[in-house]
């Protein structure tokens, strides 16, 4: 009896699993798993990362085309300037692209003093093709996001940095202004963020580059929350005169004001002999 019983727990034990063999088990199991999703993944954004290069190397072969037939007449045929009409735009970015043909200011019309806003010529695809063109000729400001363009920023700390480094060309109601030569400030009431933003970071015509030393991401998006205020708000004080400033209002108040003054002496005057 005590042999048949030994022998029981010895082919009990036989049978038995070792403790560890759950714990492998699982870990087999996980790395499994894991390596197949890590597998599937990667193949997943190698083809995602693929099909996006592939994209955008056909938008600047499109850009490219509408380069060639439309643009280098003016700035050559790669881009490089031509002396006495256009400049070179290595360099500018897509920020400048979008600025100048989303405005309508290019295609140029004619020579002047300052390119002008007309109706655009382009799509938006269009522009977005000879952006991603001449950005892939050097590298320069590129499009801004939209948090800092959507007009969601401080307007009060907006208005001082727009009268501080803005107001002297564009009047501090963003009406514009006459500059020196023919040229002028354009006024900024109904512009787009982006076209703001991408105005601050590229210079165009006379104004200055406002990169990020001078004038931080977040401040531009306070002067854009400024700008966009005003597109929402009327004027407070009744009829603006169009923002021109006191020397407008002084003139509508001698001409006007000073005339019907005259205008009812004269009547009395009348009245009375």
């Amino acid at each position: 009896m005590a042999n048949s019983s030994t022998a029981t727990r010895r082919n009990r034990s036989k049978g038995r699993r070792h403790p560890l063999a759950t714990v492998a088990l699982i870990v087999i199991g996980l790395v499994s798993t894991g390596g197949a999703y890590a597998l599937f993944t990667g193949t997943a954004n190698a083809e995602t990362q693929q099909a996006s290069t592939a994209s955008k190397q056909s938008s600047i072969e499109e850009g490219k085309k509408l380069f060639a037939s439309n643009c280098a007449t003016c700035h050559g045929l790669s881009a490089q300037g031509v002396t006495g009409v256009g400049p070179s735009l290595y360099g500018v970015g897509a920020a400048a692209v979008s600025f100048q043909v989303g405005t309508g200011r290019m295609p140029l019309a004619n020579q002047g003093p300052q390119a002008e806003q007309k109706p655009v010529q382009f799509t938006a695809e269009q522009t977005t093709a000879l952006a991603d063109y001449i950005s892939s000729l050097a590298p320069g400001p590129g499009i801004p996001s939209s948090k800092y363009t959507s007009g969601k920023g401080d307007a009060s700390t907006g208005a001082e940095l727009f009268r501080i480094n803005c107001a002297m060309c564009h009047n501090v109601a963003g009406a514009g202004g006459a500059l020196t030569e023919g040229k002028f400030a354009p006024a900024l009431t109904g512009v787009t963020g982006e076209h703001i933003y991408e105005a601050m970071v590229t210079g165009p015509q006379n104004m200055p580059v406002f990169n990020d030393k001078n004038i931080t991401p977040a401040q531009k998006a306070d002067i854009i929350s400024y700008l966009k205020y005003l597109d929402k708000n009327p004027s407070p004080g009744g009829f603006e005169l169009g923002n021109l400033g006191p020397v407008a209002e002084g003139l509508f108040i001698w001409i006007f004001g000073l005339g019907a003054v005259v205008g009812v002496t004269i009547w009395i005057a009348a009245k009375a002999s």
